[in-house]
């Protein structure tokens, strides 16, 4: 309704009252033509969203506003060529956990290498055939176990929704550096770029420069698809770039068109609205991307990576941020996912230990200790009143506060710290 007065206004203006000029009013009358223009765009484009759904999804999990939120996105391969509408048979060669959190504004991107190791029923798997075996709940499930997370919703596209939006946003530009040269008939697939040269690619380049491993001669990436992985987040930091561009704002209208086209997701319109305006807001020094790490190994005949918690600990504590379930519908939540940091402000060595293994058996296990300035008052600081009503149940301590969005404590749900009234746990 304001952009509508606002071109109302313009119009006005641009009749004039004597007191403007002609330069003034072509100026404004260019304007108002624009904002027309986008305006129908716009609505074009939220009615293309409105065929975005799935009815093979399990539904999604909202969280307000205000907290983090965990979005899997998935990358299926062409499967079969002869059968290109079979979704069943196609694979998720592209696996990552989107983490927005917006006390902080930043995004973290989380791939997860499409051999990582699993087991289902007792034999062994690669995660890219989760979706195959299982569907949505299937790679969601095994997703989730893996970085220890919890899913909010699910995005999966194939390569004709990924060289749409492509050429949506206008293409990305890339400095190739290294020749990448590979020929696959029966896929269609044909790759050739120079290394050392700038390319602009479109839709249909840019799905060459994401899929390629090796070339013709056998040479190419020598870890295969860690090294792919690296190559994309290349790809998807320019890509991240142009999105959070100011001149952006003029082609969501056509992002919206190419989102209704090929994808498919749990989210709705309004969410994939409200989340995308948010996303491109973000500056893109707030933009970060890991990748889950392992060791990979040959078990009877195939090559996995096998994943290691420890080493991935980083990694699963920067995406670990949402709950089960949103704060308007849970009454409880589960110890064992509560991440907390105790701290001690006391001169009592080794009390915030004590405070560690206390809440261990109590049943929590995300827990890291330290210290801090000398404080009379202890306290738990947290932003979700579900985990903090549940450590309240377990430790003797009634003071609370908001926690503050800060570096040290962004990795944790709660932070309780140790003051000198501290004196004994609760049940």
């Amino acid at each position: 309704m304001r952009l509508m007065g606002t071109i109302w206004k313009i119009k006005r203006f641009i009749k004039g009252d004597g007191s403007t000029s002609i330069l003034e009013r072509i100026i404004l009358g260019a304007i108002s033509i624009i904002l027309t223009f986008f305006i129908f765009s716009l609505i074009s484009g939220a009615f293309a969203l409105m065929k975005v759904g799935s009815k093979s999804m399990p539904a999604g999990i909202d969280v307000s506003s205000n907290e983090p939120v965990n979005i899997l996105l998935l990358g299926t391969d062409i499967g079969n060529p002869n059968e290109e509408d079979n979704q069943s048979i196609k694979r998720t060669d592209t696996i990552m956990v989107l983490n927005y959190n917006p006390q902080d504004r930043k995004i973290n991107i989380v791939s997860v290498p499409r051999d990582t190791l699993i087991n289902i029923n007792g034999i062994n798997w690669k995660i890219n055939a989760a979706y195959e075996i299982g569907g949505y709940p299937k790679i969601k499930s095994e997703v989730e176990n893996l970085l220890n997370i919890n899913i909010n919703y699910i995005v999966k596209l194939d390569y004709n929704a990924f060289r749409d939006i492509i050429d949506a946003i206008g293409g990305v530009k890339m400095q190739i550096d290294r020749n990448m040269i590979y020929d696959d008939d029966a896929q269609n697939l044909h790759i050739n770029f120079k290394a050392g040269e700038t390319v602009t690619l479109d839709g249909k380049k840019a799905e060459e420069f994401f899929r390629w491993r090796k070339n013709n001669d056998g040479s190419g990436l020598a870890n295969g698809d860690l090294d792919r992985i690296e190559n994309q987040h290349k790809f998807i930091s320019k890509v991240v770039e142009k999105c959070t561009s100011p001149f952006v704002f003029f082609r969501v209208p056509k992002i919206l068109s190419a989102l209704g086209d090929d994808v498919e997701t749990n989210m709705s319109p309004t969410d994939i609205i409200s989340y995308g305006l948010k996303f491109i807001t973000v500056n893109h020094d707030n933009v970060s991307m890991t990748t889950v790490s392992g060791t990979p190994k040959m078990i009877n005949g195939q090559s996995y990576l096998v994943p290691d918690k420890n080493s991935n600990k980083d990694v699963i504590s920067s995406s670990k941020s949402s709950t089960k379930q949103s704060s308007s519908t849970a009454t409880n939540t589960s110890s064992k996912d509560i991440r907390i940091k105790i701290l001690n402000g006391t001169k009592i060595n080794g009390l915030a230990s004590k405070a560690m293994k206390e809440l261990n058996g109590a049943g929590y296990k995300n827990i890291d200790t330290g210290n801090t300035e000398l404080s009379n008052e202890s306290i738990i600081l947290a932003n979700d009143n579900n985990a903090l009503n549940t450590i309240k149940n377990d430790i003797n301590i009634k003071k609370s506060n908001k926690k503050k969005s800060t570096a040290e404590y962004n990795n944790y749900d709660v932070v309780i710290i140790l003051g000198k009234d501290f004196k004994e746990f609760g049940k």
